[in-house]
């Protein structure tokens, strides 16, 4: 089976159906099809295991609802005893289809989020998920097309999971590719691996992400911490239920996060959909923090001013209210790398001069890393990642300028190659061309101005006069009819 082809070839069929109008539409669309052909293969699974250890299994989903009755009914081939083929006579298709999956299947499963025992339970996943997406493909028979290759995906060994997670990331890195819609849900891998690897989460500790899009962030997360970890039964238990916590505001970007989630191995994930920053901050207490924070907050943003009322620095900037939050979310120790708009080392607005002299003094900001314009596609800003760790106020700051040495773009992306330098650094916290350290001493306590002035920079030679340039090129010229001329005695 060639995932990359079927995942084409279903997008091609969704480009030719009325419905779908973006790579959003397009993932977007994928995204519940596939869900539901993952949770059949779950609840076989999970059957399977409770029939070899005597016990009865549950299933989540009535019959009626589940893959194997409405999407692929399957009957044995002719002369066969174990080879199976798509029913056509019970497989609905066209209209009916189209019907069925609107008026049945859909609201059946949005009663979850009401049935649920809690939100916790991948029974309250589904009921959030079909609450909150909507089937956008019009044609019946382009949608019976549409879950004949979902269904030829295998999903149940671990090799395949991997595969399919690797293809979803593409999916969304394409998505954040195609426009400014898509750029919001897309942070490049190579950066979130290197801040990753800075933080350095350990297993049983938490890992949070307050505007969680994609849950990239998470993911990544998850596989440095799988990595790293023994193998025990109560560490993965830890890893897939206490570990990891999100939260993600907007309808897509929920449903595309839970789901790559799930193809990395969480099966219900902590994500939660609500609006993270209608949460007074003053309402967060010890049990709410989290002992990491990583996080690429949107900015950009304005916030009205009910919002602005649930935090202390009041700004109508997104990315500011979520630096607050964040800080505010951190245990005591705890450790966070977010990425924010370079501008927020220099504004000189009286809330972005308050919230940094609030993060120096809260929280020890060790490290702020440079990235290169053009690190975010289609995003024409620049940015930083800020380090830090709550508890104790700011000594020192050590910059760095990442340089890629090329233009970044879309044919030019960041590869983690481009974050060896920085990382390798990191560790030594030596001085370069690129890197250096800010001393609290030297901060201007009227602004707490942050913006990187590279002392290690080589001073570029002064531009010359123009009466000295017209002086070189005369004498330039004398020398060059004197050699004429002791030519000419030569020839």
């Amino acid at each position: 089976m060639n995932f990359e082809q079927t995942f084409k070839n279903i997008d091609d069929l969704l480009y030719k159906d009325a419905g779908s109008d973006s790579e959003l539409d397009y993932i977007g669309q994928t995204s519940w099809v596939m869900f539901l052909r993952y949770l059949d293969e779950l609840e076989r699974d999970k059957a399977d295991e409770a029939e070899l250890s005597g016990k009865d299994y549950t299933y989540i989903i009535d019959e009626e609802y589940r893959w194997g009755n409405w999407a692929m009914p399957k009957r044995l081939k002719d002369g066969t005893t174990d080879e199976y083929e798509v029913d056509i006579n019970a497989a609905m298709t066209g209209p009916d289809l189209v019907q069925f999956v609107d008026t049945k299947l859909f609201p059946y499963l949005a009663k979850f989020k009401v049935t649920a025992e809690n939100p916790k339970t991948i029974d309250y996943k589904i009921g959030e998920i079909f609450s909150e997406i909507k089937n956008k493909i019009q044609s019946g028979y382009i949608l019976r097309e549409i879950l004949e290759y979902a269904d030829e995906l295998p999903f149940r060994s671990s090799t395949d999971k991997h595969e399919l997670s690797h293809l979803y990331e593409t999916k969304i890195k394409n998505m954040g590719n195609a426009g400014r819609n898509g750029g919001q849900y897309y942070t490049p891998r190579p950066l979130i691996r290197a801040m990753i690897n800075v933080v350095d989460p350990q297993i049983g500790e938490t890992v949070y992400d307050g505007a969680a899009g994609s849950c990239g962030f998470l993911v990544e997360a998850f596989d440095h911490m799988y990595e790293r970890m023994d193998k025990t039964t109560a560490n993965l238990k830890t890893l897939q239920e206490d570990t990891f916590y999100g939260k993600e505001k907007k309808n897509l970007a929920y449903v595309i996060g839970t789901m790559n989630m799930i193809l990395h191995g969480i099966e219900a994930p902590n994500l939660i959909h609500t609006n993270t920053l209608g949460e007074n901050i003053r309402d967060i207490q010890e049990k709410d923090r989290y002992h990491v924070i990583l996080a690429n907050p949107p900015f950009g943003g304005k916030e009205r001013p009910e919002v602005q009322q649930n935090f202390d620095i009041k700004t109508g900037e997104t990315a500011s209210l979520f630096l607050q939050h964040f800080i505010k979310s951190l245990k005591t120790g705890g450790r966070a790398a977010i990425v924010i708009k370079n501008t927020f080392l220099s504004n000189t607005d009286n809330s972005s001069i308050a919230l940094r002299k609030h993060l120096l003094e809260s929280c020890n900001l060790h490290t702020i890393l440079d990235m290169p314009a053009g690190t975010f596609t289609g995003a024409g800003v620049k940015t930083v990642v800020l380090f830090f760790q709550k508890g104790e106020p700011t000594k020192k700051i050590w910059y760095y300028q990442l340089d890629p040495g090329r233009n970044m773009g879309k044919t030019n992306p960041l590869n983690d190659k481009d974050m060896e330098e920085f990382l390798a650094t990191y560790k030594k916290q030596k001085n370069s061309e690129q890197s250096w350290v800010f001393k609290m001493s030297d901060i201007d306590e009227e602004t707490y101005d942050l913006s990187p002035k590279n002392p290690n920079t080589p001073e570029e030679a002064p531009l010359r006069k123009p009466e000295v340039i017209l002086e070189e090129m005369v004498n330039l010229d004398e020398e060059t009819s004197e050699i004429l001329e002791s030519l000419k005695g030569l020839i």
